[in-house]
């Protein structure tokens, strides 16, 4: 099956930069230049994934996201020309899936996407009612991870850690959101110990994931699960 991408950028020499490398990676592109009509396409044609521009001219990229959140799950990636910008944008809590800052290499764009359709396609193949892919399980009634079949020890601060952060793969989360959506009710948690235990659980996890980072850090905003 190819999927279809919408891109929403009003530099067209980008946007085509950007449907030129997705098209060898064998996905198909589409090219808005301007939001105004933007919700109303991505609803009628539902394309598999967006990259969306932030500064669009008729209609801007956070009021796109958040008018198609509340109507659509379809994922959506956010381009911003400042990386100061990423946490403004997670504050917000639009439900974007991931952010990437200008000047990106394509590469790494389309790097982005396939890793974000590959995550939804094997959430919705294994149907699941925790959080389940191809080589990671978390088990919130008896409180066991494993990966590729193998356990993992967690304390329980570390599994409800990461399973905010599995049930959103390719998400970022700022450590305020880690805090509140993991820990709401832990006085003794604060956002700089976040860092402690995606810390401890790189850790244990290397020895079974090799090379592979499967908790990326995103620099200055937070961190987000790849697998």
């Amino acid at each position: 099956m190819t999927h279809r991408i919408l891109i929403v950028e009003d530099e067209p020499a980008l946007a085509e930069i950007i449907k030129d490398y997705l098209k060898q990676a064998g996905m198909e592109a589409i090219i808005l230049q301007e939001g105004t009509n933007a919700v109303e396409f991505i609803l009628s044609t539902e394309p598999d994934l967006v990259i969306l521009d932030v500064m669009l001219p008729g209609k801007d990229g956070l009021t796109i996201c958040r008018e198609v959140r509340a109507q659509s799950d379809v994922p959506i990636i956010i381009e911003t020309a400042r990386i100061e910008e990423i946490d403004r944008l997670l504050g917000l809590e639009l439900g974007a899936d991931d952010y990437i800052c200008k000047p990106w290499s394509p590469r790494e764009m389309v790097a982005r996407v396939k890793n974000i359709l590959r995550r939804m396609e094997n959430n919705s193949n294994t149907g699941a009612a925790h959080p389940k892919d191809a080589d990671f399980v978390l088990d919130e009634d008896s409180w066991t991870a494993s990966y590729q079949g193998r356990p993992v020890e967690l304390t329980r601060r570390e599994f409800q850690l990461l399973m905010v952060l599995v049930k959103r793969p390719g998400r970022v989360f700022s450590r305020a959101q880690l805090l509140e959506q993991a820990f709401p009710d832990d006085a003794m948690v604060f956002d700089r110990t976040i860092d402690s235990h995606i810390k401890n659980i790189r850790q244990k996890l290397k020895p079974l994931a090799g090379d592979q980072e499967l908790i990326r850090s995103v620099y200055g905003v937070g961190y987000a699960y790849d697998g």
